[in-house]
């Protein structure tokens, strides 16, 4: 049975399935795309750039596992 934690994220009290803690970047298939710039407002993904927004809205992390637009980075951050 999965067990569930609450713990401070970026000064909010979240929950998380314990075993999913702190690995969102391994599961995302962003952090593997070459539309993918993280702190570029202007020229990150749109997409990503959505996510992300609401993610900050509602102190969420969401990790994407599908994507039309994916486009494999050649190398990896």
């Amino acid at each position: 049975m999965n067990e569930y934690i609450q713990y401070e994220h970026h000064g909010k009290k979240v929950w998380v399935r314990a075993d999913l803690q702190g690995k969102h970047r391994q599961i995302c298939l962003c952090w593997k795309c070459a539309l993918f710039l993280p702190g570029d407002r202007k020229w990150n993904c749109p997409i990503a750039n959505e996510i992300y927004f609401k993610c900050v809205e509602h102190n969420l992390v969401t990790p994407v596992l599908e994507c039309p637009k994916f486009q494999k980075r050649k190398l990896m951050i």
